[in-house]
């Protein structure tokens, strides 16, 4: 039994967002007596944040939820240097223009989880190529670089992993987490923030930026960090055959987003439930406590809230209606994805232009596994030629993924 004061570490912990904190109980007694702006950063990389930012997006409409004030954060400065948290290279440095042009297409998505506006927890955007654009490097090294220390910041896991590997850690790449810490700071001093959030990666980046709030202004400030979210198979959340699971409606069909939370596995249902969608706890557990079979409604339900949430709700009952008629009555929803032929395409080619298989290695083990058919028949020919005429063709990779194949 939680033993929080505040409204928002309750609901945190219920629904199972905590990892990590720094000084519960000081951030407890402060959410219990007054708004508290919290923030999360998120790099534009694309054009689309995918299924693995959900937590993150989810913890922030949680912060409003409790009564308090989201901040969403976009590294269109940091975005330039890239975080080397856990990563085995650098990444590839964007133009400006690429930048600029990511943050306004990942907009689109928080304006569904988070109310913006001008009000005292309403949500706002900001970018920190604001502040860290405009710094000059003698003064920036002399007023904040003396705070750090190299010792220190050469101990976080997610320098030393790179390190212990002899893999390249540029110093632009080092300099990623006095530049997030700095971050901490200047939204401190811009709109009182007291509390920042991310994934247990971030830990080493989050209490630096704590670190420096607290010797360059005196300043308390926290942190709370989500777990590394897995499925009950070991994998990482969000993962697919397929590729990214994105959130924009523009890089994944609604139907495919969908099917990617119906297919959850039954083990997951609960955890999914509590953490990406809105129902009622008590309705979670009834649902999570439904026996065999059942939990395919658990399921069914998970996909629909949650695609609700990120699509709409045409878009969730569009796909839910063509789930129902592609599975139960075995016909083509006009919501599948599908390809455009021109004469015809080999079956390899088809199932990766459907994002069925990423490669032609994976096609060929699904078709040597029995696991490909084409208009409800079997293909055991890799060589097969599917030729596409007026009629359209459907094409299945195993029993949960369906595609339409489409004359030019």
């Amino acid at each position: 039994m939680s033993t929080y004061q505040s409204d928002l570490l309750r609901l945190l912990d219920e629904r199972g967002y905590i990892h990590q904190m720094t000084d519960a109980a000081g951030l407890d007694a402060l959410a219990a007596k007054q708004i508290v702006p919290g923030y999360i950063g998120f790099d534009p990389t694309a054009p689309s944040l995918h299924v693995g930012s959900m937590v993150q997006i989810m913890l922030l409409r949680r912060l409003q939820q409790a009564g308090h004030k989201p901040i969403v954060l976009m590294g269109g400065g940091t975005g330039k240097v890239g975080d080397p948290s856990f990563k085995d290279e650098a990444r590839k440095l964007m133009t400006e223009e690429t930048i600029a042009a990511n943050i306004a297409s990942i907009k689109r998505v928080f304006e569904r989880f988070l109310t913006f506006g001008d009000g005292p927890t309403d949500a706002v955007m900001v970018d920190n190529a604001e502040w860290l654009d405009r710094l000059e490097y003698l003064p920036f090294l002399r007023d904040i670089g003396r705070y750090f220390s190299v010792n220190r910041m050469l101990s976080f896991d997610s320098v030393k992993l790179r390190l212990d590997r002899e893999q390249s850690l540029s110093f632009l790449e080092f300099n990623y987490m006095i530049l997030q810490g700095y971050d901490f700071l200047e939204l401190s001093r811009r709109l009182g923030v007291r509390l920042q959030m991310g994934g247990s990666d971030q830990w080493g980046n989050i209490v630096n930026g704590i670190d420096l709030g607290r010797r360059a202004d005196g300043v308390e400030l926290y942190a709370v960090t989500t777990p590394l979210i897995t499925t009950a198979d070991g994998g990482k959340m969000g993962k697919t055959a397929s590729g990214a699971v994105w959130l924009n409606e523009d890089a994944l069909p609604a139907y495919d987003y969908w099917q990617f939370w119906r297919n959850t596995d039954d083990r997951d249902v609960g955890k999914f439930l509590r953490l990406f969608t809105d129902l009622p706890l008590d309705e979670i557990a009834r649902l999570e406590a439904l026996p065999g079979a059942e939990i395919n409604q658990a399921k069914i339900v998970l996909a629909n809230e949650a695609t609700v949430m990120c699509r709409g709700r045409a878009a969730a009952e569009q796909a839910a209606e063509t789930a129902r008629r592609t599975f139960e009555e075995g016909a083509s929803g006009d919501a599948l994805p599908t390809l455009s032929v021109s004469g015809s395409i080999a079956v390899v080619d088809a199932l990766i232009g459907l994002g069925f298989c990423s490669s032609k290695g994976e096609a060929r083990r699904l078709i040597a596994g029995g696991g490909a058919r084409i208009d409800g028949e079997k293909v055991t020919d890799e060589a097969h030629a599917i030729t596409v005429g007026a009629d359209t063709v459907r094409i299945s990779a195993g029993k949960k993924h369906h595609g339409l194949l489409t004359g030019v």
